[in-house]
């Protein structure tokens, strides 16, 4: 059967349909695509799908771009580049490489092109571009092969960016616009070619014919661009939620789908912080009076966010509070300014000169301050002195970053201000920089120091809900919680073990602290977990993260190998363990390591070309596993992320063949591949583009018989983020498991099986007011914990003496030691402090006690098991 059959008429409406990285980045992902056209095509409807780059990869063209004269860095992010699409194209089942292969010859021309010496702009659109390119040829390949008949579409031939006024050539060539109409006879010119299209995000063209991007994120714009020009019945953006909500659902599981808005209110969401929409897409069908609707491409049966001329009347009410982070203000004084003609114009006339747009504004009698935010500005050092030193000819100005603008938004605001004063008592100890609401009326925007505004939009949403500002009842406007939506994935945190074992651990401190306790049956039962999980063939606990001999013991009888990095944990994993259930993965380890390891009898990772240079003898008829460095790391912070050019680990996807010649000089067999690539990752689709892009790579050798994508299962850090979805993660491996089903697959957990199962008691010993902050003083510090300071790590802290009174004073908990990042967790709001109070520190059981030193001849936290 066609299944085009159902052709639509002559005069059938148009549908366009975007859909982001993360959808487009399985095949799985692509038989919803698929899915979703083809239903839009049998309602009589043309479509046009507009996609986004796979995943992680506009990162890389990115880093590509800012390489300079770096030529072995482009190098190696092209061939991480080149895998990831083999990849995908073998995932896909695709036979036929060449048009791939002419935008994989079009980059690595690119990668070696002399401007790339220099970053030229042009240069630079060029390459960032190529994203969608790929993504677009290969999706036009798969759809059509699945019966779905699908034209490849050139965005730059229909989209023709004109400059701003006043934008420089960085706006020009990487933030471009296009003005849009509708324009019937380019949708007649498309009609008579065919009924689905699939078009690029992302870039346009200039007026010489120069490829131009549309800014970060800018293919919801694109989208938003063809829904104008072809006068769409709809526009659809298809992403990873079910919509806009009325905060961020990933750190606040209680946001409320956001039913229904109007283009202004939408406007306004976007624009101050929601990540979910880009905040160009909105004016295009504004203009073109064209509905948008947000929907989620893993739950296409959700309703989503609808956003159209008008919604239902309703009660003035906040429907969003948000948040932007890295933003600059510059203040700007003179007493001069005072009733003086023409002031600010003179000061606008140099942002104006350096190509910046001022987005909030806030003025006394003798300052005027503004914002500049980076999604819409380039905003460096250069530039930035280069402005300071341009308005120091008017008026003393000051430089204040970063920051964060947390704003609220909803029409009325003013009406609502009343029901505010609650709400805005939060900001009571923050240090405000700028106030700033809206003439529009739709939203307030203050604005704070960055460092301050951790857990600080949670804590709003939860008042405005309960003062009512927030109507989170009113469904002409508010859909389920986000909790609700995704129950698997949201189901809230367990109530923590130590909550239920206050008394024991209260009992266990009047002996003595600081100390670490471990609770064995939370150890058991994470363990238990994973077991359950059907995809992994085999699990190694990484032992660094917690040695305990009690838990360690657990682990291996819930039937985990282990993971080692160093002789003596080899050495105490092989009391536990058979040799066949040792892994040792070292980094830089000496000769004599190697050696032992496989005198063990344990399986041995390299991660570097010099042990076969130099020690290949070690070496001779061994089989090992080879680590590779994928190209980029995950994580909250530099210090966890192990990928990438400026991490230590894995072999650069370019040394490859060198190994490979290396290891046949040797009679070396490499029968196994293993990327790692950062930690604290919540997302289950990482493991399975990690595998994906090993496989790939598994092609150039002869004999791979276990694929390892490493550890980093996510712990939420704070009480409102979701766990990692278990369910979700098995059914991603699964799939890619049934493209490569003659791999094992390992996995290399630490934290998820012990952090919770771990709290670090210490007692109060001094409290302090230091002008606007209170600092409470505890009996251990870095010497005992130091992820705060070396990875800004957030832990969970509660006073246990005090746990059931009001948390209202916000406390910066510090430690003894002799250094000012002896911080254990700023801002934290808890009950009064006293001398003498158990303060307990959550999450406390994976890489505490083990990275522990006794700095200042301190002696650090004991350890028990309970």
């Amino acid at each position: 059967m066609n299944p085009l059959a159902t052709a639509p008429g002559a005069h059938a409406g148009w549908v366009v349909v975007k859909f982001g990285g993360t959808s487009v980045s399985t095949r799985p992902r692509w038989d919803t695509i698929c899915r979703i056209a083809r239903d839009w095509h049998a309602r009589g409807k043309r479509v046009l799908i507009v996609v986004s780059a796979l995943s992680g990869i506009t990162d890389k063209l990115k880093a590509i771009a800012e390489a300079g004269g770096d030529r072995p860095r482009r190098e190696s992010l092209r061939a991480e580049i080149v895998a990831r699409h083999e990849a995908m194209f073998a995932e896909l089942g695709l036979t036929e490489r060449g048009p791939l292969q002419y935008w994989l010859d079009r980059l690595g021309a690119l990668a070696v092109d002399a401007r790339a010496e220099t970053g030229e702009l042009p240069w630079q659109a060029e390459t960032l571009a190529l994203g969608e390119q790929l993504s677009s040829t290969l999706g036009q390949a798969y759809l059509t092969a699945q019966g779905l008949a699908t034209r490849w579409l050139d965005a730059r031939e229909y989209l023709l960016a004109q400059a701003m006024p006043n934008q420089n050539a960085w706006g020009c060539y990487l933030s471009a616009s296009v003005p849009t109409a509708p324009d019937p006879a380019l949708a007649a010119r498309l009609a008579a070619q065919a009924e689905v299209f699939i078009s690029q995000g992302f870039m346009a063209r200039n007026a010489a014919g120069e490829t131009v991007i549309l800014g970060r994120g800018g293919s919801d714009t694109s989208a938003a661009y063809f829904g104008a020009l072809l006068k769409a019945d709809k526009v659809e953006i298809w992403t990873d939620v079910a919509g806009m909500f009325s905060a961020n659902p990933r750190i606040v599981p209680a946001a409320r789908l956001l039913s229904r808005l109007d283009y202004e209110e939408a406007q306004e969401i976007a624009t101050t912080g929601a990540k979910v929409l880009h905040p160009r897409c909105l004016n295009p069908v504004r203009e073109a009076q064209v509905p948008l609707a947000v929907r989620d491409t893993n739950r296409p049966e959700l309703a989503g966010t609808e956003i159209g001329t008008t919604v239902a009347a309703a009660a003035p009410s906040v429907k969003a509070v948000s948040e932007r982070r890295g933003i600059t203000l510059i203040s700007m004084e003179s007493i001069g300014m005072w009733q003086q003609v023409g002031f600010l114009a003179d000061v606008f006339e140099r942002f104006k000169r350096h190509g910046l747009s001022i987005d909030l504004i806030g003025s006394a009698e003798t300052n005027v301050t503004v914002s500049l935010d980076p999604s819409e500005n380039l905003v460096n050092s250069d530039v930035l002195s280069a402005l300071a030193a341009d308005l120091a000819e008017v008026c003393r100005v000051k430089v204040i970053a970063p920051c964060t603008a947390v704003t609220l938004v909803g029409r009325g605001m003013r009406s609502l201000l009343p029901r505010l004063a609650g709400v805005l008592a939060e900001f009571d100890l923050l240090r405000v920089h700028l106030v700033s609401q809206s003439s529009n009326n739709l939203n307030l925007t203050i604005v704070v120091d960055e460092a301050a505004a951790d857990g600080l939009v949670p804590t709003l949403h939860a008042a405005l809900v309960k003062s009512e500002a927030l109507r989170a009842e009113d469904p002409a406007v508010f859909g389920p919680a986000w909790s609700e939506l995704y129950a698997t994935a949201a189901t809230g945190r367990e109530t923590p073990w130590w909550q239920r074992r206050r008394d024991d651990l209260l009992a266990l401190a009047a002996q003595a602290t600081p100390r670490y306790v471990y609770d064995l049956a939370t150890v058991r039962e994470r363990a238990r977990r994973l077991r359950a999980l059907a995809a992994p063939d085999r699990w190694f606990y990484a032992l660094k993260a917690n040695s305990r001999p009690e838990l360690l013991q657990a682990i291996a009888e819930a039937g985990f190998g282990l993971e080692c990095v160093s002789p003596a944990e080899l050495e105490l994993a092989a009391t536990l363990v058979p040799p066949e259930r040792l892994l040792f993965t070292p980094n830089f380890a000496p000769q004599a390591e190697y050696a032992a390891a496989f005198a063990r009898g344990a399986r041995v990772t390299l991660d570097n070309l010099h042990p076969l240079q130099h020690w290949g003898e070690t070496f001779r008829g061994r089989e090992i596993i080879l680590r590779v460095d994928l190209g980029a790391g995950r994580g909250h912070h530099d210090k966890v992320r192990t990928g990438g050019a400026g991490s230590k680990f894995g072999l650069s996807l370019d040394q490859i063949e060198e190994f490979r010649q290396l290891a046949r000089r040797h009679d070396v067999a490499v029968v196994g591949l293993h990327a790692h690539l950062g930690s604290g990752i919540l997302d289950a689709q990482h493991w399975r583009e990690v595998y994906a892009q090993l496989a790939a790579l598994a092609q150039r050798f002869t004999r791979i018989e276990a694929i390892n994508i490493g550890g980093g299962l996510g712990v939420p850090a704070r009480a409102d983020e979701a766990p990692l979805d278990l369910a979700a993660l098995d059914i991603c491996l699964a799939e890619i498991k049934q493209a490569y089903p003659q791999f094992e697959l390992w996995l290399e957990p630490g934290r998820y099986l012990v952090a919770e199962a771990g709290v670090l008691l210490a007692r109060v010993t001094q409290t302090k007011r230091k002008g606007d902050y209170c600092y409470v003083g505890v009996d251990t510090g870095m010497n005992s914990l130091i992820r705060p300071a070396l990875y800004e790590a957030w832990h969970e802290i509660v006073n246990l003496t005090s746990l059931d009174e009001a948390a209202d004073t916000l406390y910066q908990v510090v430690g003894p030691i002799c250094e000012s990042g002896d911080v254990l967790g700023s801002n934290r709001r808890l009950p009064e402090c006293r001398e003498g109070d158990v303060i307990l520190i959550a999450q406390a059981g994976a890489y505490g006690a083990t990275m522990a030193s006794r700095y200042n001849l301190r002696e650090p936290a004991a350890e028990c098991v309970i």
